[in-house]
């Protein structure tokens, strides 16, 4: 029995993966620690250079900006599911109004402070937005203060009691649940602030915590560019030996060769310090003593410089889940059908995003936070909300809606869908960022000031697509 099942386990051992197997082929290959303990080793340092690449690089700062800009772009933005329609606008109404009061510092408004907190998740994998109570004549006491991942310590952990614990700044009890954050009034390292580091305790309802996780029980964020810190600095490494060389060729230098040391005389006035300064024109012989030469510097080619950085910047690109096109500004070669599969992948990525982590995350927490003080500070019937709050906490996060590479024949497939019955006018509008009851209400009101007006438009269909029945039902 022994023998067969040894026997077995020798067997199984030499069936084992390839990917966890051993010898030469292996030699220098890494695995990863636990995830948790490979951030709070690095991530600090990758948040750092990553803002520097942000900033630096061109690259990087077009790849960032146009993750944010389609992710964010004019502001991802709620519309109340309350069955009354007069509670719904009364929302809309003071959401409105809030939404340029929301920065604590009044730099922007709420939807500015999404795209802020999203740049900060891809530049240092992570950001924090506290939550706080701010003055208002009008409507809900509200406003959001956006941290730098830093004020929230890495390096901080202690047992607090009770089974509750301290790891990296973030307060668990003992079911692991988030309790609080312990965070540094300000940043650190920052030269007009004051030198104390004592720690504020934030219960975690005050506080926002923004970063995409990418494995069970995930302590903090990692910056989205990690995969490809290390190409970036290779890259830039390569351009400045590239341009050195353009540099150093474009100079023409000339080198006198001297094998015998028998041109020392050459200063009869075609040299100063050593230099020749005789001109090169066209048809020119310039005398040289005996024995010298002249060799021009020819520098070695780094490769063929295009299709090197080009290769760099798809790796860039697949990095960051953004189509190469949008980081680079390319679009040679680029055909209707190919540009339209790759956003079509970008945006399936960018969906994701939008909904598993910035409305999840950030925009969720934010009106639940503002309908509960709209109804303690009075602004809505707070006896309607303490009967019915899920009823007023209910809402639906319009994304801005995505432009079309083609806009006649998108257009036409979407009418199909929904002749068909396979989509509904509501959906069709809020995938463009709309609200249907704003549009209906809109264009009702176009049409009551046409016919006052006595104006008539042209709403003739294009030649060979039919009249879609109910259009406007």
């Amino acid at each position: 029995m022994w023998s067969r099942l040894a026997s077995f386990l020798g067997f199984a051992r030499r069936r084992a993966f390839d990917a966890a197997g051993g010898g030469r082929r292996w030699e220098g290959a890494k695995g990863i620690e636990a995830l948790n303990a490979s951030i709070l080793a690095g991530a600090t340092v990758a948040a750092r250079r990553a803002g520097w690449y942000a900033r630096n690089n061109p690259w990087v700062a077009s790849a960032v900006q146009g993750l944010v800009a389609n992710a964010i772009g004019s502001g991802v933005k709620p519309r109340s599911m309350h069955p009354d329609a007069a509670v719904r606008d009364r929302l809309h109404a003071l959401w409105n109004r809030w939404t340029d009061r929301a920065d604590a510092a009044g730099l922007t408004d709420f939807y500015g402070l999404q795209a802020l907190a999203l740049r900060a998740m891809v530049e240092s994998g992570e950001s924090f937005a506290r939550l706080r109570f701010a003055e208002a004549d009008d409507g809900p006491p509200l406003a959001i203060d956006i941290f730098d991942r830093e004020q929230v310590p890495t390096e901080l952990h202690r047992e607090v009691g009770a089974g509750a614990r301290i790891r990296a700044g973030i307060e668990f009890d003992a079911l692991g649940r988030r309790v609080a954050y312990h965070c540094f009034r300000h940043r650190p390292g920052d030269a007009l602030a004051p030198m104390a580091l004592d720690t504020v305790r934030v219960p975690a309802a005050d506080m926002l915590h923004l970063f995409q996780p990418l494995a069970p029980g995930q302590l903090r964020g990692i910056t989205w560019l990690a995969p490809i810190l290390l190409r970036l600095h290779e890259l830039d490494q390569y351009e400045d030996a590239a341009l050195v060389k353009a540099k150093v060729a474009a100079l023409f230098t000339g080198f006198i060769r001297d094998p015998d040391g028998t041109v020392a005389g050459l200063n009869t006035g075609s040299a100063v310090n050593g230099v020749l300064n005789v001109g090169m024109e066209p048809g020119s012989l310039i005398p040289l003593p005996p024995g010298a030469d002249i060799q021009f510097s020819d520098p070695a080619d780094p490769g063929d410089y295009g299709a090197f950085v080009k290769n760099h910047l798809r790796a860039i690109a697949a990095g960051l889940g953004v189509p190469y096109e949008l980081v680079s500004g390319d679009l040679e070669g680029v055909s209707y059908s190919s540009i339209r599969a790759g956003l079509l992948e970008f945006r399936r990525r960018i969906e994701q995003l939008q909904y598993a982590v910035i409305v999840f995350q950030f925009c969720r927490p934010v009106w639940e936070r503002f309908v509960r003080l709209a109804a303690l500070s009075g602004a809505i019937d707070a006896r309607a909300f303490d009967r019915d709050p899920a009823a007023f906490l209910a809402a639906e996060w319009l994304p801005p809606k995505w432009d079309w590479v083609d806009p006649l024949k998108d257009a036409r497939a979407e009418i199909e869908q929904i002749r068909a019955g396979l989509k509904s006018r509501s959906q069709s509008i809020a995938e463009r960022g709309y609200d249907i009851e704003e549009v209906d209400a809109a264009i009702a009101a176009d049409r009551a000031r046409e016919e006052r007006l006595g104006l008539s438009f042209d709403n003739a269909v294009p030649a060979g697509q039919p009249a879609m029945e109910g259009a406007h039902a």
